[in-house]
């Protein structure tokens, strides 16, 4: 790492084309976006984007989502944009939303895994905007993390593991989101969500009357499948610590409890209203049940917080898989890898 920006208060001129350099170099920064943070790299450049691939040791059929500053930015990249692709360029476009296009040539084949198609973003960050809008360089930019560990949200939870691995690190303080854009592609006219994320089902559905969910989204898929978005695929978001997930359930609390008799090294992940009800010392709150964006901001940091505890086990609180808590769940069923007691 060469350079330790701290642009939580504001962007600095100088600091700004040091980092706008370092992408025209094929370097690497870790980057706040309002989702995530985000290890950055011109995603028009095969050796940048191969350079993000290393450092997160992703596996190479995993495509990256390439991030733009405006919608003309959006038409140089892509060939093909449908009435119903501008619909929801309109109305999620600059927000935590991924819409999987038809890829130009311009971008390589390592931001794409060699697909014909790609994810474009547009964060509606002002750190990231600006240095897109400044360089005028797609970035693509995969959640800052080693590869199947939890995202990153904050610098603290990810300087150790990737200050070594990246050439700038901009502190933008914590991501006020804290979960993954939602991946759509339109399929036959029907916008269908490959990867759930702060934007919902719900929200889609306002602006176009048909909406799908994936049938991969709690799949555990095979390794010769081929994906187009993030997420689909391979294990993401886990702890070194074996998870568990208890799934929502009038029995929930009292499932926990007695595997808690059974493990006594274990911990839990659960909600502030039943801290008093679950028999441990060793609890980590993600806020309220009834307040699903405060657990979607919350529920990374307590992941990493899970190897933290030393222990042998961590049970998780499932939620309900409507709204917002279909996003935790596909989050939480991965973190644990499909071990999930319904």
């Amino acid at each position: 790492m060469k350079y330790m920006f701290d642009w939580k208060e504001k962007i600095k001129d100088e600091e700004l084309k040091k980092v706008i350099d370092i992408i025209k170099s094929d370097g690497l920064v870790l980057v706040p976006t309002e989702t995530v943070y985000g290890i950055a790299g011109n995603a028009l450049s095969d050796r940048a984007c191969k350079k993000i691939f290393q450092a997160k040791g992703r596996a190479q059929d995993n495509p990256l989502i390439v991030h733009v500053s405006d919608k003309e930015m959006i038409k140089k990249l892509v060939k093909n944009i449908s009435d119903i692709e501008e619909k929801l360029i309109k109305a999620f476009m600059p927000g935590p939303f991924t819409l999987i296009l038809e890829k130009n040539d311009i971008i390589c084949d390592t931001a794409s895994a060699k697909n014909t198609t790609i994810g474009i973003r547009m964060p509606d960050n002002s750190i990231i905007h600006e240095i897109i809008k400044k360089s005028q360089i797609p970035l693509a930019a995969p959640s800052a993390n080693i590869s199947g560990r939890p995202s990153g949200t904050s610098i603290r939870d990810i300087f150790e593991e990737l200050k070594d691995k990246v050439d700038c690190i901009i502190d933008g303080g914590e991501c006020k989101i804290g979960i993954e854009s939602t991946v759509v592609k339109v399929i036959d006219g029907i916008p269908t969500i490959l990867r759930p994320g702060y934007i919902t089902q719900e929200d889609i559905k306002k602006v176009c009357k048909n909406v799908k969910l994936s049938a991969n989204l709690f799949k555990k898929l095979e390794k010769d499948e081929n994906v187009e978005s993030p997420g689909m695929k391979y294990r993401h978001y886990a702890p070194k610590t074996k998870c568990i997930l208890v799934a929502k359930s009038d029995r929930q609390i009292e499932k926990i409890n007695e595997i808690l008799l059974e493990y006594k090294n274990a911990c839990v992940i659960g909600f502030k209203e039943d801290r008093n009800l679950i028999k441990t010392k060793k609890y980590i709150d993600v806020g309220s049940k009834y307040n699903m964006e405060e657990v979607a901001r919350n529920i990374f940091s307590a992941l990493r917080k899970v190897d933290r505890e030393k222990v042998s086990l961590a049970l998780i609180e499932g939620v309900d898989k409507e709204g917002l808590g279909l996003s935790i769940m596909n989050r939480l069923v991965r973190a644990c890898e499909n071990k999930i007691i319904d």
